[in-house]
């Protein structure tokens, strides 16, 4: 069952095109990195002398007089290489932290860019870009993918270069100490390879089907989170639990594909290590007895040994990690690559003095396709205008809102402000002169204060307090505990929504917008408040160009015009006295509202009760 909360199953086991984007970010690094590969040399050259140092102590001082190794020299010349071997096992305690605390540094701060420019690249996307991906999916894209890329830098990328200088200086003093025993050790590697190619290719494809299961059971989880209201109120949660358990039940299922894959591989590397110990300890015990072979050789080979494996039975985990960082990057990049619809031209026109001037000039508009929300719509506000749109759901009464700070760009036709399309100029400086209160208003996690200023640093205490006294709603902040301190939680929970409205109209009236753009700033409050927020627009459209999407036909009567559409088309325009007495579309969406109103206030009236009939 594929749907948008699905992750798509991209990426290869490698892919170089991705892996030379990836080098790109580390390139400004290169000199910390090759210094974090230099220490790897030298690891690998401590790893490398552990074992030869046994095989000179057995050789030379362990065995008997006489014996296979020709040893017997005094115990107490065993402290110069005993002093040296712990010598050695200190320098390699220094190497080991110094280069993964260079590297975990290095790998921290090439994310830290790669999930800046992830963040910025999204707070430059066009509003259209959001309204086709989910928010889960972003958030993954800016937390769990880089991390994951951060994983390959690290565990794969660097120490890649350990797991090289181990096999191949593990092969090359088994050759200088004995090429026929070197021969046999590695006489079992072609069966490795081909268990180890066998391996990738089943566990890509198992790794893949996990990865979209999770990805599933994270964006259920998160949906049934958001909608426990909507569950609880219909009783909906043995359903629900049912759908959650369909899906955890098809994770269960990938996940135990995927250990079997695993549960083979390690044994079958495991079986090899042992079988290659078995043929080194035979053939080469054989020749120890014979007197052609030292000890102290036979035991660095079983070490050695041990050695070479040990990066090829962590094959797997560096697989996966290589498999996770491709599908990872291969996403990121996919973001990255996608093209604001909505851009800044090449240069931009500045926008003359700010007076608040707006103007359509027959503006086609569609969200998807030729499905048509506007149809041809010309209107020209004076600056200081109030002018309100009104409609039946559909008509394009928030669309024409979206337009005017460019969140989305017209198909034919100009939006212009202050004389100037919108297109010309950069969005910053267009949408410095705009202000948006909408009907659900959107809070930060926070206080009070800085919901208002919003971390602009040119709004400072004095001018947060003017605005939320001019807007009335300075009244409930000073009741709260901790008055503009207060807390915020998230999305404005503690709030109610008549609180939430005042704090937006105050967020607007602190920064000062030339065009105000309300869309139904006043909707889904009780009437109380309403009258209390109504005083504050009075103070907030004063002097402003006001935009003003309504659903109650009673709070714009004062609008300077009323714009009334159906269907993406103006079909009436004047005064709301004007609009009445025409008896048009206007007057039968006020009759009908009027008598919706009256009707819900009117008392139930008392059944009259039937006469008693006479008898007789």
């Amino acid at each position: 069952m594929n749907d948008f909360r699905e992750e798509e199953v991209l990426g290869k086991a490698y892919d170089g095109r991705l892996m030379r984007r990836l080098l790109g970010y580390a390139r400004p690094h290169s000199g910390i990195i090759l210094v974090c590969v230099a220490l790897l040399a030298l690891l690998a050259g401590v790893d490398l002398a552990r074992p030869y140092l046994l095989k000179v102590a057995i050789d030379n001082y362990l065995s008997p007089p006489g014996g296979a190794g020709g040893g017997g020299a005094s115990l107490r010349s065993l402290w110069p290489l005993a002093l040296l071997y712990l010598a050695i096992l200190l320098v390699g305690m220094g190497l080991n932290y110094l280069q993964t605390v260079l590297l975990q540094r290095t790998g921290q701060e090439i994310i830290f860019r790669l999930r800046q420019e992830v963040f910025e690249h999204l707070q430059r996307a066009s509003l259209s870009y959001f309204d086709r991906n989910p928010v889960g999916r972003l958030v993954t894209r800016v937390a769990n993918d880089t991390e994951s890329l951060n994983e390959m830098y690290t565990s794969v990328l660097v120490n890649l270069f350990r797991d090289l200088f181990i096999i191949m200086g593990v092969v090359a003093v088994m050759f200088r100490m004995n090429a026929k025993l070197a021969l046999v050790s590695l006489a079992v590697m072609p069966l490795v390879a081909w268990i180890s190619v066998v391996y990738s290719n089943r566990a890509r494809a198992a790794w893949r089907e996990v990865r979209v299961r999770l990805a599933r059971i994270n964006a259920t989880l998160a949906e049934n989170i958001a909608g426990m209201r909507l569950v609880q109120v219909f009783m909906r949660e043995a359903e629900q639990a049912r759908e959650f358990e369909a899906i955890d039940r098809s994770y269960l299922d990938a996940s135990m594909r995927q250990l079997r894959v695993f549960a083979v591989f390690r044994p079958a590397l495991d079986l090899l290590s042992s079988s290659t110990l078995a043929l080194v300890i035979w053939y080469g015990g054989g020749r120890a007895l014979s007197g052609s072979l030292t000890l102290g050789v036979l035991f660095a080979f079983t070490s050695y040994i041990q050695q070479l494996f040990r990066p090829i039975l962590e094959l797997a985990e560096k697989f996966n990690i290589m498999q996770q960082a491709m599908a990872s990057s291969e996403r990121i990049f996919q973001l990255l690559d996608t093209p604001a619809e909505v851009a800044d031209p090449a240069v931009p026109q500045p926008l003359p003095r700010a007076r608040g001037e707006v103007e359509f000039r027959d503006v086609w508009f569609a969200y998807q396709g030729q499905e048509w929300v506007l149809r041809g719509v010309s209107f020209k506000v004076q600056p200081g205008q109030t002018v309100a749109f009104v409609g039946h759901t559909g008509a394009g009464k928030t669309s024409i809102l979206s337009l005017v700070p460019r969140f989305y760009d017209v198909r034919s036709g100009a939006v212009l402000v202050d004389g100037v399309d919108v297109r010309a100029v950069s969005q910053g400086e267009l949408r410095r002169r705009m202000g948006l209160v909408a009907q659900d208003v959107f809070l930060f996690t926070g206080d009070v204060a800085s919901n208002i200023r919003l971390n602009e640093p040119g709004i400072g205490d004095d001018a947060v307090v003017r605005a939320a006294v001019a807007t009335k709603a300075d009244s409930f902040i000073r009741r709260l505990p901790r008055g503009y301190a207060e807390p915020v939680a998230e999305r404005g929970a503690t709030l109610s929504s008549g609180q939430r409205q005042l704090l937006a109209l105050a967020r607007a009236l602190a920064f000062d917008p030339a065009v105000l753009l309300l869309d139904e700033a006043t909707a889904n409050i009780d009437s109380e408040t309403e009258a209390l927020i109504q005083g504050a627009l009075r103070e907030l459209v004063r002097g402003r160009t006001t935009l003003v999407v309504a659903h109650r036909l009673s709070t714009i009567q004062h609008a300077d015009q009323i714009i009334v559409l159906h269907k993406g088309r103006i079909r009436e325009q004047g005064t709301h006295r004007e609009l009445v007495a025409r008896r048009g579309l206007y007057h039968k969406l006020w009759r009908l509202q009027f008598e919706d109103d009256a009707g819900a206030l009117a008392p139930t009236p008392t059944p009259t009760p039937a006469p008693t009939p006479k008898t007789g």
